[in-house]
């Protein structure tokens, strides 16, 4: 059997208070709970927060690291290597005032090489699902060279506008009616997502034949 593939689920969200940790362990773990999803798979989390990342500040454009350039600052070095180090991604993303967050943006414009053609499943969560940060993000990702899954979970807090919402943004905490309702009636989008994921993943890549010269 082949060495496992790496696939890892990144928290996106970076203010304080914050509740994408817990959305993302929450997804993590209905992945993790389905042994065949999982097969030959390992699940890494990975936390945006961690990497304090400014406005993007490199002096080199990122599409030329590594073949012709390097990152000069330490935050972005660590940040590359990190994404670079995996097979394929989930990110867990918020939208604020109807589209990606800023700090999504920012994190994603300091990449190019390090996931080029790797796939990805983009999962959002907001008031109605962080539908406009999806649609977004998948737009965003496809032309940068990814291959995004179909399928986009959109998790919408339980009650919409009420204490859940206002729990989640106001003190970081996943309520439990949300979490109850995401895992009972989200864990089959969230799956089959995963599922296209790991398809791509999987799937063949087409070797060109190599030209040869016409004998004389």
């Amino acid at each position: 059997m082949s060495s496992p593939k790496s696939v890892a689920i990144i928290t996106m969200s970076t203010r304080t208070p914050r509740v994408g940790p817990e959305v993302a362990a929450l997804v993590k773990d209905i992945i993790s709970k389905d042994t065949e999803a999982t097969s030959n798979l390992t699940l890494h989390a990975i936390d945006l927060a961690t990497f304090n990342l400014p406005v993007f500040d490199e002096p080199v454009v990122p599409a030329m690291v590594p073949a012709t350039a390097s990152f000069t600052h330490d935050h972005s070095k660590a940040w590359s290597a990190a994404i670079a180090a995996h097979d394929a991604y989930v990110i867990v993303i918020p939208e604020y005032n109807y589209s990606m967050a800023g700090g999504t943006k920012n994190a994603i414009d300091y990449l190019k090489n390090e996931w080029d053609g790797k796939p990805m499943l983009v999962v959002s969560y907001g008031i109605n699902g962080g539908s406009l940060a999806s649609e977004q993000a998948h737009a965003v990702l496809g032309k940068m060279g990814l291959r995004t899954a179909v399928t986009r979970p959109q998790l919408r807090f339980h009650g919409q506008h009420g204490p859940e919402l206002f729990s989640a943004m106001m003190q970081g905490q996943l309520g439990e009616e949300t979490r109850k309702q995401w895992t009972e009636e989200e864990s089959a989008n969230i799956l089959k997502g995963f599922g296209e994921l790991r398809a791509l993943l999987f799937e063949p890549v087409a070797v060109l034949p190599e030209k040869t010269e016409k004998a004389e």
